[in-house]
Parts: structure tokens; sequence; C-alpha cells
């Protein structure tokens, strides 16, 4: 590895799977525009609004090259961003979405404290170098993971390249082609976010698919960026495998005592992941935790068990089982049904 810092993160469970100065707070130039391009995103699903270019939208640097007067969407400055890294794109999000970089600024780190990035902070949208303006690869990692939750995010960020349709000049469209050059050198590359400033060196965070396995790479200060990516999510494919909660069709059925249902089932409400090393693997035990019948009344979505995934009795995943209907509560049932449902 080539990079000052790094960190190789599993989005599915939270967990470091390799890293070196992780918690390091350094300069993350424009990878920075992960946290603008997701803000604009998420506002523009709610009011994709029209946006002019002003003078003081100007900025230095990378450039989608916008001119005062110029009008495009809110979502076409993410596309900006997130492609050909425009700095324009950045400042153009901060003033449409709070009239000035200092309250987007304000904005951003709001946003960072709610994903729980504890060393970093944000003072330009664009990442271009600014005093006090810093992350680590933790954190961007958890941003990174955080922001592919977000459908039009991810789907933005897997594109080699985007056509832009300005509407203002009337009809000029613009195409920008990705910076991340991962997307073509690695098959498993579902997205990312460059950066380069002299101060910071290069920064690249990426994130990568596979067997049902999401990973996110963080470089800091790296020379050799790409291959030390390709190399990070090898690792981390080769020596780790999933481990998955039953999919949302296992079901399982729980007898209901003081209701006229008999029977109701129970089944997992989402799928959730860890990972383990592929030689712990055939190691992983799984229980489930669930009574032989339970009292009315029970809600749809009431929790009645779990299921418990353990690696030499460490529990290394958990998931609830909730109720998938109603049983009401009846107060009149006969002691003969009673001792039926007990005996069967």
């Amino acid at each position: 590895m080539s990079a000052g810092a790094y960190v190789l993160y599993c989005a599915d469970s939270g967990q470091v799977l390799l890293s070196h100065n992780e918690n390091t707070p350094m300069g993350m130039a424009s990878t920075t525009k992960i946290m603008t391009s997701l803000l604009a995103l998420e506002y523009a699903a709610s009011d994709d609004k029209e946006v002019e270019f002003t003078k003081e939208m100007i900025a230095e640097g990378s450039s989608m090259y916008l001119k005062v007067g110029d009008k495009v969407r809110l979502s076409d400055l993410a596309a900006g961003m997130m492609t050909v890294s425009g700095n324009d794109a950045a400042n153009a999000v901060a003033f449409a979405v709070s009239g000035s970089m200092e309250e987007f600024a304000k904005l951003m780190n709001t946003r960072a404290s709610q994903i729980g990035m504890k060393s970093t902070n944000f003072v330009t949208p664009s990442g271009l170098d600014a005093h006090n303006h810093y992350s680590t690869p933790y954190d961007m990692a958890l941003l990174m993971s955080y922001a592919m939750e977000n459908e039009a995010f991810s789907e933005l960020t897997s594109k080699k390249s985007v056509t832009v349709d300005f509407l203002y000049p009337e009809g000029q469209k613009v195409t920008y082609n990705n910076h991340n050059r991962l997307l073509s050198m690695y098959e498993y590359c579902v997205g990312g976010k460059t950066g380069y400033t002299r101060a910071t060196g290069r920064c690249l965070v990426t994130c990568a698919e596979r067997d049902g396995v999401r990973l996110v790479a963080v470089t800091f200060n790296d020379r050799n960026d790409w291959n030390d990516h390709t190399a990070l999510y090898e690792y981390g494919f080769e020596r780790f495998t999933a481990v998955t909660s039953p999919e949302e069709e296992s079901r399982y059925t729980v007898s209901v005592m003081g209701s006229e249902r008999e029977k109701i089932t129970a089944g997992v409400p989402m799928t959730k992941k860890s990972v383990v090393s592929r030689e712990d693997a055939d190691r992983v035990q799984c229980v489930v935790y669930l009574p032989p019948m339970v009292f009315a009344p029970v809600s749809k979505g009431d929790v009645i068990g779990k299921v418990v995934y353990t690696l030499d009795g460490e529990i290394v995943l958990e998931n609830d089982l909730t109720a998938d209907m109603d049983a009401e509560y009846k107060e009149t049932f006969s002691l003969l049904r009673l001792f039926q449902r007990i005996f069967s």
C-alpha cells in the first residue's frame, strides 16, 4: 500500500477489515463532494429546482464549466460533481440549498454528526483546501456507506458518463465523463469519488460489491490509488464471506393462545448481513429462538422471536422475528380447545 492512511470497511456489518491510520484527521480534497452531492439529491427528491449560476458561485479548479446565467436542475449539479468533480457545481448547490457556503457547511456538519462521523469538519462544499477542513478514512467510509443507501446517489455514482440537459441555454446538452477510473478497471466497483489537491495528495473513496458483500475502500495521500483499491478489494473478497439472515420469504409458525386465530406466522422483516473469514464460515451456527406459543393480542410487526448466528460462542449476527399478522384477543374460548392446542 502506498497510502498515508486507508481503510477497508464492510458496509453490511460495519466492520473494519484492514486499516492504517484510519482515524487520523487529514485533508480529503474533492471526496468532500460525496456529502455535497448526497444533500443535493436529497433536496432534489422533493424539489429538483432550477438553479441559475451566478458570479458568487464561480470556483477555481475542476469544473463542469458553468457560465453566469446558465440554468440547470439541482440534480444536474450533483451529476457535475460526481463525474468531473465540478467545484462550480458544489458552490452552486451550497447557495441554492442554504444561501451561502457557510450555512451549507453547517448543514454538512450536522449530517456528518448524524451519520457518526466523529472526526470530520466540513468548511467548503467542494473540498478545496481550507483551514479546519478535514476528515478520516474511517469517517469517509461511513459517509460512502450511508450515501450508497440513497437510490439516486447509488445510481449516479455508478455511471461512467452523464448527459446534462441545460434549462438555459435551451437545448444545450453536455456529456460529462466520470473521473473514477476504477469503474472500468475493476469489474466489481459500483461507485466512488476522486479527489486531489497539492496539499492533500490523491484521495479516493470507492465502493465494490461481490457475492452479496458490499465493501468500501478509502485512501488518503496515495500516489497509487487505483491499484491500491483493487488490492484492498481482492484482499477483502478473497478472505471474507457474508453471513446472511434468513430471506424475507422464510416463515415460522407459532400457536396463539386466547384468540380465534389458532396460528400465526413470523419472519425476518429485512435481511441483514455480517462478514466472517472464509475459513471460519463452516463453524458459524444458527439458532432460531421462538416460543411454541404466544398469547393474544398480537399485532403485525410485534417481535416474538429472534435468529442468532454465533462463531465460537460470539454473536456475529442477530435479527428479530416479527409477526406477519394480527391475532385479536378473544375473551371466551373453551378449556378443551386450550388443552388441544397445548398437546398438539
